[in-house]
């Protein structure tokens, strides 16, 4: 998080420079050399904020002009004599929640780096913004050849501020590779989900070398994930969301009786084998099928993809039931919300996706059982979450 802070802070600063360097480009020296050129950096200090000393540097110019009073660069986010900052910890919700136009930056990094940086230009800011595009833009480029991953979760976020185009959101995929660390694989702006949005990204990745298909893919059912997970990986397993299947089941039942049919659909899910997770399903479509057919009808339609789970490792199960990974993520950004005033470019809506996903993924931890992992990948069966070893003949 340090390291981060200390990028941040220097890429603002460098867009600070660059901002003054410009305003004074067409002014030459007697001799044409350019009148205003960089000159170092002033001694390192450190910046106290909410995540510790974050070290940083200021960069100095030099004035080359005959003029009695000499040019200056102060930075307004780095004043002199500024030592302390606000916690890191607040420029999430309001860098990405209050960015929607560029005057509203000015708040956000003001959280940040105290109120002095309320003085930034509207150009400083957006050349900010263009270096998160540039970042986003070469992470969209990286090599995957010697990448395996065995898990991934899909999933479409709608922003709150929304994106330019009106039913516009970004397909993000994560994905836990053999040690069991979660990153993301995949970021791309699409069109309500779609089945070719998705093939786009999918195909991509397997372009730049993603050629092992994962072992099992978690989404909610209403993607046009599976049937674009299917051309391009069709090996892959598919494990239906627990968290959106209950929501779309209950919100076909009446209020009165959603508490109880919720404890009835976790019956489900938290058996601890497939016979009595069977059972229990069995059990919740004779008790609610008669009334509530149409309730009913969401949950048996995808009924051996919501009980895939069973067939990987039990220490991997609280993981793999949800997709929970991106909910959580998202969790400032709601899903799914109807219009506000304000509106997101591509770029600017992209950008912002993948600085917010980038920050989280510093604080996901491991899968437990992250050791059952190679076991999955030499193609060991497992039953109920319990490896099953072969007699011999």
């Amino acid at each position: 998080l340090r390291s981060g802070a200390q990028r941040l802070i220097e890429q603002a600063v460098e867009a600070e420079l660059a901002v003054l360097l410009e305003a004074y480009a067409s002014d030459k020296t007697d001799d044409g050399r350019a009148r205003l050129v960089r000159h170092g950096h002033l001694p390192e200090r450190e910046v106290i904020t909410g995540i510790g000393a974050v070290p940083v540097k200021v960069p100095r110019v030099r004035d080359r002009g005959d003029d009695a009073e000499k040019v200056r660069f102060t930075s307004t986010i780095l004043p002199p004599y500024l030592r302390k900052a606000k916690s890191i910890e607040e420029l999430l919700p309001w860098l990405y929640l209050k960015g929607i136009s560029t005057g509203d930056f000015h708040e956000a990094l003001a959280a940040l780096l105290g109120p002095n940086a309320a003085g930034l230009s509207s150009s400083t800011i957006s050349r900010l913004k263009a270096d998160w595009w540039d970042e986003y833009d070469r992470w969209q480029r990286r090599d995957l050849s010697t990448r395996r991953f065995v898990y991934i979760w899909a999933d479409g976020v709608y922003f709150r501020p929304r994106m330019a185009e009106e039913k516009q959101c970004v397909l993000v995929l994560i994905g836990a590779d053999e040690w069991g660390r979660k990153e993301i694989i995949g970021l791309a702006d699409g069109y309500r989900e779609s089945t070719q949005s998705w093939r786009e990204l999918l195909l991509d990745l397997q372009r730049r070398g993603l050629t092992h298909a994962p072992d099992l893919a978690i989404g909610d059912g209403a993607l046009g994930f599976w049937n674009a997970l299917r051309e391009v990986f069709g090996a892959t397993k598919e494990q239906r969301c627990w968290f959106h299947k209950t929501g779309n089941v209950l919100n076909a039942m009446p209020k009165s009786v959603q508490a109880k049919a919720k404890g009835h659909l976790h019956d489900i899910w938290q058996a601890e084998t497939r016979v009595d997770a069977e059972a229990a399903f069995n059990f919740f479509v004779a008790t609610y099928g008669v009334k509530y057919d149409k309730a009913v009808t969401k949950l048996t339609k995808d009924r051996d993809v919501l009980l895939a789970f069973y067939d990987f490792p039990a220490e991997h199960w609280k993981h793999i039931r949800t997709t929970n990974p991106i909910e959580s993520t998202f969790a400032t950004v709601r899903h799914r919300t109807g219009k506000t005033k304000g509106c997101l470019s591509r770029k600017t809506g992209l950008a912002m996706a993948f600085k917010l996903m980038m920050s989280a993924q510093t604080k996901w931890r491991k899968l437990d059982g992250a050791n059952r992992i190679p076991e999955i990948i030499e193609g060991i069966e497992f039953k109920d979450g319990i490896k099953q070893l072969k007699t011999a003949a």
